[in-house]
């Protein structure tokens, strides 16, 4: 059977209960086109990252997001300006996703001083207040309280930004997880909780460590709005993602949704997948979001192939310039270990 069939069939969802449905949408000739260059973009991204790390020009961890890139295409055509995004360590493509260059990422993954967070932080660790995009996080679960505290500053503050709060399904196990969604269903905070369901937490099936393995029904326990959506699918992230932060706008609370969806690469680059089958790649292959757009594009004749290839090429010099950006830019000096550590005022005290 097709697999995004598959999803749709397992699709249930607590929305039946509230009045938030839903809707269908009509998208445009732009937002497809849109959708295609920023997964393209990242998918070349994340490629040029795996041929840069096997050249010793990226040290440490380093997890690529290829076969994920419909979750954030789809976020990204929903979502306000003033929205907040914060995630864990797969954490390439959201940056590029929420308009960081690719320059400041690629030099961030080589620990130059022009990266996005000079250097310091690494594949792990992205961040850039200015593009609303607070992380990157290298601790397992460790983003989703901090999810929920951007969310609440929102609330303080009388302000309208939702929060989108991604996580892996292997960070679902962390009990910081539980205490969240209690408080931010008591406190109705702004916030989408996003669970990216690759699968495998690492090389571990989920059938392996959990009895519940609709993990969307988790929020249950909290009374907390919660759905399964193919994340293979930028029109059904879009639509998710949109009524999720009307709700959140509107005062109404969290929403937790389960993006079930499929990394072609292994867990990391050390990681030689050895856990699953070829045959099973190869069938969520055939869902690659990349090439659904694309076949979207051709057959309404929103682009020609010849347009599209002229695409695929200023894509590719992009990946090319950044790189070199990369490589030319400086180390940081000694005296960088003595920045960015503590803040000398404390501006958030609203009297």
């Amino acid at each position: 059977m097709n697999l995004q069939v598959c999803f749709m069939k397992k699709i249930i969802c607590y929305f039946c209960r509230s009045k938030y449905k839903m809707a269908k949408v009509k998208h445009t000739k732009e937002t497809y086109i849109d959708w295609y260059k920023l997964m393209l973009r990242i998918r070349r991204f994340e490629e040029k990252s795996a041929q840069m790390y096997g050249q010793n020009k990226i040290r440490g961890f380093c997890h690529l997001y290829i076969g994920q890139e419909a979750v954030v295409a789809g976020l990204v055509s929903a979502k306000q300006d003033n929205d907040k995004v914060i995630t864990a360590y797969r954490d390439h493509g959201h940056a590029l996703a929420m308009g960081i260059s690719s320059n400041a990422v690629m030099a961030e993954l080589f620990g130059r001083i022009d990266g996005c967070t000079k250097g310091k932080g690494g594949s792990m660790h992205m961040f850039s207040k200015e593009h609303h995009f607070y992380g990157g996080h290298g601790i397992v679960g460790g983003q989703i309280p901090l999810g929920a505290g951007i969310a609440l500053a929102e609330q303080y503050k009388g302000e309208d930004g939702v929060v989108y709060c991604y996580m892996g399904d292997g960070a679902v196990r962390q009990g910081a997880l539980h205490e969240t969604f209690n408080m931010a269903m008591v406190w109705k905070l702004p916030v989408v909780f996003i669970c990216e369901n690759n699968n495998y937490a690492m090389g571990t099936s989920v059938e392996r460590t959990t009895n519940v393995l609709d993990i969307y029904k988790i929020a249950s326990g909290y009374e907390m709005p919660a759905e399964q959506v193919d994340g293979m699918s930028c029109e059904a992230v879009h639509e998710s993602m949109a009524t999720a932060a009307k709700r959140a706008r509107d005062g109404d609370g969290p929403t937790f949704v389960e993006l079930k969806t499929y990394r072609y690469r292994g867990h990391s680059m050390s990681d030689p997948a050895k856990y699953r089958t070829k045959d099973e790649v190869a069938d969520y292959k055939k869902v690659d979001p990349i090439e659904v757009v694309k076949s979207v594009i051709l057959d309404k004749k929103y682009m020609t192939q010849k347009q599209l290839d002229a695409m695929e090429e200023e894509v590719e010099k992009e990946m090319e310039d950044c790189v070199e950006f990369a490589d030319n830019s400086p180390f940081p000096s000694a005296e960088e270990l003595y920045t960015d550590v503590y803040e000398t005022e404390y501006p958030f005290i609203i009297e």
